[in-house]
């Protein structure tokens, strides 16, 4: 028969208006025979309508209708018609899941589950479900009884009879009655197994917790005890092959599927530990060897088959040692580690998009709930529940967290496991990313009640309510510590003084009275200031407790806060400008120097704000600042005291810049090029101490002499300073050269440069609070012995005359630093035939050289140092490496342009490029080379004072760790890679240098 176009048109504004999104094909099912009956039925149509997926749902109908037996379709149908409970669930489970659909068609009589159900028949239990399992004797028909009944959850789901914690906990007792099955299966099969063995399941993570997904891996552990006489060896042996034939039954695949993986490895030593242990053996790993993580796995441990005084037994066991767990070094930290390690593991193309483990997402609910219930559950037993929500609950009923916040974070949870739930259903498949076909998306947002625009609904519900999540740890953890200090209102929730004590304890804070009387400065009363605070402050706790020493961080913030506090610009610099307040935190928890510097002149805190205001200034910017500031001061010593203003300002600079590289912030994680970091500091503490050289002479010249010294004077770095390789606490090597003026006898201009060198150096070494800047003359002519500054002219007579092989090889460093430019040039000319001696130097120069290193090796390092953790002196240190680079420059600087340069690993580079050195054996040396330097450097920003060797302290170590990108617990790490790295670089050296 041929449609009527007319007819034809009206019917798919129909099914348009209903849903479908292929009218046509809906039309086509529709006007199939086996339909004839419902073909045009209103009431059809409108609970199609009313599905996640109308035309889904229409062609799931379709193949269960034809799988019918040919009396059954009608039967179905007219059941259909008149019952709208059955067609509620019926199209709504059609609707929502594609493999509920397949699993319906191949098992057309299992409609019939979904017909009735008696109202105490609506929230089945374990019993429920046993009963429901009990007639499946092997794994395929388990699997066809599983997923019966996971039809009625998924009916009772999408109809809304039950919410989405109802689901989960019924999935989680669906998922119990299946162990349960499992396990009577596999004791049939070996019932001599099963004779000589007390077996217990224990579920552990969303099964224990009553919180499983549609489809999950179940989290278990085995625990055994002989029975009926046999050995204890016997029994395990028996115990694990029943509970490996378990898992089999419920992982394999088989015509009907699977159900789900039963996962064992979160049992004592993960993989690589026996599937099956006695209790006793379980409870010797616990106490002796297990990570704070594995406690945090068993907090919602509950047994659900086998032996159930055995899995009773092992509850009453293990629990106390949960409860434990926060009371261990590092706590806080391994678990704030752990849930930064499941986010680095996402795939990046898949972080936006991952429900479960992303920023935002359950993950960070979880963790943060589990978080605060190990921490307080301790004193707190109605805090020990396996359930997130419930615990959640808990928590704000306790008071340790504000009602409003839990209210909010059980909002967003709901939603985002109604999400994951939905995803899942669709194809029964493991899965945690919400998709980005509009189609899917269009399903998804149908199936959680968003209608009117369900894709842009869909996301915009989910953005809000992540948004929510991610400030979790400021809500959850970190908030309640400040109404635990500040002076609430009367009925306001707050925790106890004890409760906050043990969570800053928890947090790694060593005194957390004296924490939470910063707190109490900082945020009580009603001004401004302290509203302020409020806000800032809970975000701030996150970042001093991801630190190695949250107390200075703290304490350094009060400070800062206590100087600037009525500064206007200070407090809404931190609110409104995100970066500045985590980089505040970071510099002020990371060592002494930062903060003492940035205490000093507390308004620097501006630096951190500005985006631009990281990056170091150059000596072409520096200089003429420091110079003018010089030029407006009335006395020399003030005029040293500014310029040291200056230099305090940008080596806080530097330092602030160098620790917020190192460990990166939320949005900027850390830079990986640490070679970089290391000539970004010895560039700019190199020209910001060259500009303080250049304003110290300017201020001894004008004192004295007004605007011109009556000789030209130039002042020459050496060593680590003409390098650029300074570090926060090196000394700047110089020579001192002067040139008499036209018309000055060259005894007065030699009077002059003397007393200007003096005055210099008096100026420099003045008292004060500011990391010392020393000059050293030791590397000139004759040492401690010869004159302090010379002529040129005197610079060339020794040179020509007397000059031995260590003064050629310290004048590699040689470049000028401060006063007459062109008297510096000159020098350079003069001193470069020295340092790159034609055809290079002889063997007799290059045996000297090694005998001073072996001899300064053997003498100089100082009695009692590790020669494997000397930065400066030890195996494969600085010296190691630039004695090697001299020496290959001495040879051939001559006839490799690229080698004539103060800086070692240019040096090193322009060697290999020429051929001198291979790739790999400049890679082995110039990565010792930047990780000695940055230890250097990083000691100093950690103690506040110049060291070449790895602090003793546990907490300096630590903080040391950190800047060199080792998280907490990793100290060990850092040595043994600083000793692996070193004892290549000594490697190649000896064969470089000894020619060993």
């Amino acid at each position: 028969m041929t449609a009527v176009p007319g007819r034809r048109s009206s019917t798919f504004t129909r099914l348009v208006r209903h849903g479908f999104t292929d009218p046509g094909a809906a039309h086509r099912l529709l006007d199939l025979p086996v339909m004839a009956a419902v073909h045009s039925d209103p009431v059809l149509l409108d609970a199609l309508g009313a599905v996640a997926d109308p035309d889904l749902a229409l062609g799931g109908l379709v193949r269960l209708v034809e799988a019918q037996p040919e009396d059954g379709r009608r039967v179905l149908l007219d059941t259909l018609l008149a019952a709208k409970p059955l067609r509620d669930r019926l199209l709504g489970v059609l609707g929502a899941s594609e493999a509920l659909g397949d699993h319906l068609a191949r098992h057309p009589g299992d409609w019939r589950t979904l017909v009735t159900w008696e109202a105490a028949d609506l929230h089945p239990g374990v019993e429920e479900f046993e009963h429901d399992l009990a007639e499946a004797d092997d794994p395929v028909s388990l699997r066809v009884a599983y997923r019966r009944s996971l039809l009625g959850i998924a009916a009772r789901d999408v109809c809304g009879t039950i919410d989405v914690k109802e689901t989960a906990a019924e999935l989680a007792d669906l998922a119990t009655a299946t162990l349960r099955a499992a396990l009577a299966i596999a004791r049939t099969a070996a019932p001599e197994d099963a004779a000589q063995c007390r077996l217990a399941v224990i579920a552990l993570g969303k099964c224990g917790g009553h919180e499983l997904n549609y489809v999950s891996d179940v989290d278990v552990v085995f625990v055994a005890e002989p029975a009926g006489g046999a050995e204890e060896n016997t029994a395990i042996r028996a115990a694990t092959r029943l509970a490996s034939h378990l898992m089999r039954i419920c992982s394999e695949t088989t015509v009907e599927g699977t159900i789900w993986p039963v996962d064992a490895n979160l049992r004592p030593e993960g993989r690589n530990g026996p599937l099956v242990r006695t209790l006793s053996s379980h409870l010797a790993y616990y106490q002796r060897w297990a990570k704070t993580w594995e406690f945090q796995a068993l907090l919602k441990a509950r047994p659900v088959a086998g032996d159930p005084a055995l899995g009773e037994e092992y509850i009453e066991a293990v629990s106390p040692l949960v409860w434990q767990a926060a009371e261990r070094e590092n706590f806080v930290p391994d678990v704030q580690k752990m849930r930064r390690r499941v986010i680095d593991n996402i795939p990046a193309a898949e972080v936006e998009r991952e429900l479960k483990l992303g920023p935002g997402g359950l993950r960070d609910v979880e963790f943060a709930v589990q978080l605060l219930q190990l921490v307080h559950g301790r004193s707190d037993p109605g805090l020990r529940s396996g359930s997130t929500l419930d615990a959640l609950q808990a928590l704000a009923a306790g008071g340790y967290v504000g009602r409003a916040d839990a209210g909010q974070l059980d909002d967003a949870y709901r939603f985002l496991r109604a999400m994951e739930h939905r995803i899942q259903l669709y194809r029964l498949r493991r899965t945690h990313l919400v998709p980005e076909d509009p189609a899917d998306l269009r399903r998804l947002g149908r199936s959680l009640g968003l209608r009117m625009d369900p894709v842009f609904e869909l996301n915009r519900e989910w953005r809000r309510h992540a948004s929510v999540v991610r400030r979790l740890h400021e809500k959850l953890f970190y908030r309640p510590l400040l109404d635990a200090a500040a002076q609430l209102a009367p009925g306001e929730t707050r925790l106890s003084t004890q409760a906050a004590r043990q969570r800053l304890e928890a947090l790694g804070y060593a005194d957390p009275a004296a924490a939470l009387r910063h707190l109490e400065a900082l945020a009580s009363g009603v001004s401004r200031k302290a509203a302020i605070q409020r806000t800032l402050l809970p975000v701030l706790l996150g970042w001093f407790a991801d630190s190695a020493d949250p107390d200075a961080g703290l304490l350094g913030f009060r400070k800062v806060s206590d100087a600037l506090g009525k500064t206007p610009w200070y407090l809404r610099l931190l609110r409104d400008e995100g970066a500045a307040a985590e980089n505040l935190a970071r510099v002020l928890s990371a060592g002494r120097l930062a903060p003492d510097l940035l205490l000093r002149a507390p308004e620097a805190v501006a630096i951190l704000g500005d985006p631009g205001g990281l990056k170091p200034r150059s000596r072409e910017h520096l200089e003429p600042e420091v110079l003018a500031a010089v030029g407006r001061q009335a006395s020399a010593e003030t005029a040293v005291a500014v310029a040291r203003g200056v230099r305090r300002r940008e080596l806080f600079r530097t330092a602030a810049a160098d620790l917020i590289g190192s460990y990166g912030t939320e949005e900027s994680p850390a830079e990986a090029d640490t070679g970089a970091l290391a000539d970004r500091v010895g560039d700019a503490v190199t020209d910001l101490n060259a500009a303080t050289i250049a304003g110290a002479l300017r201020a001894a010249v004008r004192e004295r002499w007004g605007d011109e010294l009556p000789t030209r004077f130039a002042v020459i770095g050496m060593g680590r300073f003409g390098g650029h390789e300074l570090g926060y606490g090196s000394d700047a090597d110089v020579l001192f050269v002067h040139e008499p003026r036209e018309g000055v006898g060259e005894q007065e201009a030699g009077r002059a440069a003397h007393a200007v060198v003096s005055e210099m150096r008096r100026l420099l070494q003045l008292p004060t609070a500011d990391p010392p800047l020393l000059i050293d003359a030791d590397l000139r002519p004759e040492g401690k012995s010869g004159p302090l500054v010379r002529t040129l002219a005197s610079y060339e007579a020794y040179y020509r005359r007397w000059s031995l092989g260590w003064e050629s090889q310290a004048l590699l460093r040689a470049e000028p630093m401060a006063g007459d430019r062109e008297l510096g040039e000159r020098f350079i000319a003069l001193v470069d035939p020295l340092r790159y001696p034609q055809d290079g130097v002889s063997e007799d120069a290059v045996r000297e050289i090694r005998r001073l290193k072996a001899r300064m090796e053997s003498e100089r390092l100082p009695r009692g140092a590790d020669p494997t953790l000397h930065t400066k002196l030890g195996r494969g240190g600085l010296s190691d490496v630039e004695w090697t680079v001299q020496l290959f420059q001495l040879r051939h600087a001559w006839a490799e342009p690229g080698l004539r340069t103060t800086r070692t690993r240019r040096a090193l580079s322009a060697a290999h490029t020429a051929g001198l050195i291979a790739a790999e054996d400049a890679q082995i040396l110039d990565e010792a080379w930047v990780l000695a330097s940055r230890v250097r450097n990083g000691v100093m920003l950690v103690r506040g004072r110049a060291g070449d060797t790895f602090p003793s302290d546990g907490r300096e170590l630590a903080a040391l760790g950190r800047y060199l990108g080792y998280g907490p617990g990793h100290v060990g790490d850092m040595l043994d890679d600083y000793r692996r790295i070193t004892r290549r670089a000594r490697a190649v050296m000896e064969t470089l240098f000894y020619d060993a």
